[in-house]
């Protein structure tokens, strides 16, 4: 088959011959440099993905996606969540109350969100069920006071199920002995775990008994929401506070979580930028080894000249052999980092059964969590294989600026 001349020559000089090998051995190592940074950072940015997807399925499973409150008791809350239901992009609503406590047993004292939760509608809107490590959220019943904690609360108070715990409400009671705050005796009767911080701030009541501590009877403050999209979160409850009066008002997790997801969609930008410092010096080690070649061809670039080769084509054979290495590399890169993505989960998990050590136990999630992005993949593949290619530029120009006499005259 027929290969322009510049591209067989090009790819001709990408073979080793052996006055050759350390010309080929510098490329290698800049095809091999090229492709362990492809490989790093792909595989460093489907962790992080790994983990952005564990902390909103965990922390925005537990905590709501968007809320309509009311500013006056809402009584008739299951019109509002058939409304809710019945809005585009909503999957599922249930009503909810929260009131800021104490919690104290065994003589401690830590502070809590306690949310009032109707058990059989709060599956639908949250992954708590899935979490639970003692008992389940069915065993919260109307008027038993019964109390579901995360097992940090748990861990920090010194409880188990079946353990009494007490509520202090930041609400003063007048009484003969003076102001003293109200008290609430609650029993345990499930624990959850989810890894993330809401197992030391969360806990759980029947709604009924919440709107008893909140003094409104078996009302509600308001309902969660659960959508499709979480970026539409806010959108959705704008589109339901037109349809509702006045005294009701909206939040959505962008409100109360988004600056943690910010700092997390900033690291991840940080970590980009600086692993793409590893593909800039392996794309240098591309222009180091082709101004090598180059001098070292220079005899051959001055016979070809003399036999009427132009310098555009001498600048097209060193582009065909830098465009070859950067080419391979970042293909073995994306093909490594790939696979990496894919495995690095079951690397790590064999490597702890093989060493004994948990590397994850400090953390939300007890294992490496990856998640590949075909996007992530593209978008470094073509930017290692861009930044290759002009690294290729210089050294190809200064070959096309040989001049035949000087190249000769001492051989």
């Amino acid at each position: 088959m027929h290969k322009p001349l510049s591209l067989f020559i090009g790819l001709r000089y990408t073979r080793a011959r052996r006055r050759d090998q350390f010309i080929s051995f510098m490329s290698l190592s800049s095809m091999i440099g090229l492709m362990l940074g492809v490989a790093v950072l792909i595989t460093v940015l489907s962790v992080m993905n790994g983990f952005d997807r564990e902390l909103k399925q965990r922390i925005l499973g537990m905590v709501p996606q968007a809320t309509l409150s009311s500013a006056q008791p809402l009584r008739d809350w299951q019109s509002l969540v058939t409304l809710a239901e019945k809005t585009p992009g909503v999957a599922a609503a249930a009503p909810m109350s929260q009131v800021q406590g104490m919690l104290t047993a065994n003589g401690q004292v830590t502070g809590a969100m306690i949310t009032g939760i109707e058990p059989a509608l709060e599956r639908k809107v949250s992954i708590l069920h899935d979490y639970m490590l003692f008992g389940r959220m069915e065993d919260l019943k109307d008027g038993e006071y019964g109390l579901v904690l995360g097992q940090q609360l748990a861990s920090n108070l010194g409880v188990q199920p079946g353990d009494p715990v007490t509520l202090v409400l930041p609400e003063a009671s007048l009484s003969a002995a003076g102001v003293i705050p109200r008290f609430k005796r609650f029993t345990v009767v499930g624990i959850f775990q989810v890894g993330a911080e809401v197992d030391g701030m969360l806990a759980y009541v029947y709604y009924a008994d919440a709107g008893r501590l909140l003094r409104i009877g078996d009302a509600v403050q308001g309902v969660r929401l659960k959508v499709d999209d979480l970026f539409k979160a806010r959108q959705i409850n704008q589109q339901l506070l037109a349809q509702l009066p006045p005294f009701f008002y909206g939040s959505d997790w962008t409100q109360t979580q988004g600056s943690l997801f910010n700092a997390i969609k900033m690291e991840k930008a940080m970590m980009s930028l600086l692993l793409l410092l590893i593909v800039a010096v392996a794309a240098f080690n591309i222009v180091s080894s082709l101004v090598m070649v180059v001098n070292d061809k220079k005899s051959d670039i001055a016979i070809m000249r003399t036999l009427g080769a132009t310098p555009g084509m001498i600048q097209r054979i060193f582009l065909v052999q830098g465009t070859a290495v950067g080419l391979g590399g970042t293909l073995a890169g994306v093909a490594l980092g790939v696979l990496l993505s894919l495995t690095v989960s079951d690397l790590v998990m064999f490597y702890e059964r093989l060493s004994g050590v948990h590397l994850f136990d400090a953390y939300f999630v007890n294992y490496l969590p990856s998640q590949l992005k075909w996007f992530d993949v593209l978008w470094v593949g073509c930017t290692a294989f861009a930044l290759s290619f002009l690294a290729t530029i210089y050294p190809a120009r200064q070959a096309g600026r040989v001049q035949p006499a000087e190249a000769l005259r001492y051989e």
